[in-house]
């Protein structure tokens, strides 16, 4: 070996430890940029990384990245491209679809399980209505019935929390009911 020749191999050597470590720079950087946009993809967690280190791996591979040496803005905008596209392909792959399982028993189970469509809207009404009127209530009527009612507090636990003594709160509580009950009914709810 002559001396130019060894000369042009330690900077060949050189230039590729150079580019080695910008691109453990540029991942270490922007993985997680690129896991997010993965995920926005549509991909799970494991496919997202995987997404990812393909991308790398296909940036590596390609003439341009070592023109792109030192240049964060147009390495990540053609990362963001590469990434998007691997999700893409990965998303068609029949490898990591989701199986359908289309079977007697799993459609059984999803129209058992359901309500009819006319239930499910008559029940969203009656809470919306019962919603409406908790609003009409006044501020320390709201409180006792939803301590009391809704989350199944005690009378004296409520008192407590309030400040109030558990006669006044079962007061509040009684008034509240009669309230809700004229409103409803006002509203044409049968109790």
């Amino acid at each position: 070996m002559t001396a130019t020749s060894a000369q042009v191999a330690e900077a060949a050597s050189g230039d590729r430890a150079g580019f080695l470590e910008w691109v453990t720079r540029l991942v270490h950087t922007h993985r997680g940029r690129l896991y997010r946009l993965a995920m926005r993809e549509g991909l799970r967690e494991e496919d997202s990384l995987d997404c990812v280190q393909d991308a790398f791996h296909t940036f590596l591979l390609l003439p341009q990245a070592r023109q792109l040496v030192e240049s964060n803005d147009d390495s990540i905008k053609l990362l963001s491209v590469l990434v998007r596209n691997h999700a893409r392909n990965r998303r068609r792959r029949h490898d990591v679809a989701r199986p359908h399982d289309s079977g007697d028993e799993t459609l059984g189970l999803l129209a058992a399980e359901a309500l009819p469509v006319d239930e499910l809207i008559a029940q969203a009404q009656d809470f919306a209505l019962m919603i409406g009127c908790v609003d009409h209530l006044g501020k320390l009527q709201r409180a006792v019935v939803s301590l009391r009612m809704l989350d199944e507090a005690a009378g004296e636990d409520v008192a407590a929390m309030l400040g109030l003594p558990p006669s006044h709160v079962a007061v509040l509580l009684h008034r509240a009911k009669q309230n809700l009950r004229s409103c409803m009914l006002s509203a044409g709810y049968r109790l």
